[in-house]
């Protein structure tokens, strides 16, 4: 679990393809003391499992799956990465509950700076806009967020200073591709109320109820 606070820009320092996928080195990692082999670090807002941490960066493997439904497959060698590590028992929950599990790929539709802060227009994936709500969690590439405006597929996001200049989305420009992961309550809700509504046109009374074997993330 994560809180979408990010922690640190890293960078690519590696990348080497492999059958089953593709295994990444980050570097310029602020934490990389507190990594060990085993724990969950957030790239981008995507969950991956630390295998080895040597030479100043630490390294994970990125299955084929995880390749078509995040950004992942498009990084290239120094490339900025927002990092946060997994939520220690303790820590305060500073932005909202982010699991890591991306939903899709968005897209820049506009990026407008004002003063200090920013705008950002985002074309959501097809779907998402069903479980986005005004004033409601969202995550661009691992980053916290508020819905300001939503319209039709195209969720609005304003920026502040300290959120525009430590973490890359400063950095986007329109047509960019972004890992979006909508909020987690929202769409457990959703799913129960499809679930119901279901049961309801099938003259059923079954009681509300998730279905474990669909994977809403």
């Amino acid at each position: 679990m994560f809180t979408g606070i990010v922690q640190g820009i890293g960078e690519v320092a590696g990348s080497e393809r492999r059958d089953e996928g593709l295994r990444l080195a980050i570097g310029r990692v602020p934490f990389l003391d507190r990594l060990a082999p085993g724990d969950s670090v957030s790239l981008a807002g995507v969950c991956t499992t630390v295998v080895d941490v040597r030479d100043g960066a630490f390294a994970v493997d990125v299955v084929e799956a995880t390749l078509a439904r995040t950004t992942i497959g498009d990084w290239r060698l120094g490339d900025p990465v927002n990092l946060e590590p997994a939520l220690r028992a303790g820590d305060p929950l500073g932005g909202h509950m982010v699991q890591g599990h991306v939903d899709g790929v968005g897209r820049v539709a506009a990026a407008t700076r004002e003063d200090s802060s920013g705008i950002l227009d985002i074309a959501l994936p097809e779907g998402l806009e069903s479980v986005t709500a005004p004033q409601g969690s969202f995550a661009i590439d691992g980053v916290s967020l508020t819905v300001n405006r939503l319209t039709g597929a195209i969720a609005r996001f304003a920026i502040i200073p300290y959120t525009w200049t430590h973490t890359t989305l400063g950095r986007l420009t329109p047509g960019a591709r972004v890992n979006v992961e909508a909020d987690l309550i929202g769409k457990y809700v959703a799913r129960a109320v499809r679930s119901h509504a279901r049961s309801v046109d099938d003259g059923g009374q079954v009681p509300l109820r998730m279905d474990p074997e669909t994977d809403v993330g």
